[in-house]
């Protein structure tokens, strides 16, 4: 069990970094994502081709995005991650999402949450 988290983990992370830092989005479709695709976010449709177009518009609009992933967390079939994302002439961003993985350790859903890094807070934590 604990080698399926680690490699749904690694899985997650390698499908992000393809499809939003190297803009190959097809590519890490076709390497991660299962046979179905069910998207949360309300600004990407269901489904690969969905994904795959919405990630190729994003890399035109912003060449030289880039997203850190701080943190992963795995359990059962679900792969959460924390990042910092980095999109020039725009703000930066915090974002969690949230991949479910089927049991061939492929990624079959999407959730997203993501705010803009505030230049200043009300305590002296960040957002890491």
């Amino acid at each position: 069990m604990q080698k399926s988290l680690e490699n749904n983990k690694q899985s997650a992370m390698d499908f992000y970094s393809m499809a939003f830092n190297d803009c190959k989005p097809v590519e890490a479709v076709q390497s991660y994502v299962g046979a179905d695709y069910i998207q949360h976010n309300p600004l990407v449709g269901d489904g690969k081709a969905s994904f795959s177009e919405y990630f190729k518009e994003l890399a035109e609009k912003w060449p030289g995005k880039k997203v850190r992933f701080v943190r992963a967390i795995a359990e059962d079939n679900l792969v959460v991650l924390h990042c910092h994302q980095t999109w020039p002439g725009d703000s930066d961003y915090v974002t969690m999402d949230i991949f479910r993985f089927d049991g061939c350790g492929k990624i079959v859903e999407h959730w997203d949450a993501m705010q803009v890094v505030p230049a200043t807070s009300q305590n002296n934590n960040t957002m890491y």
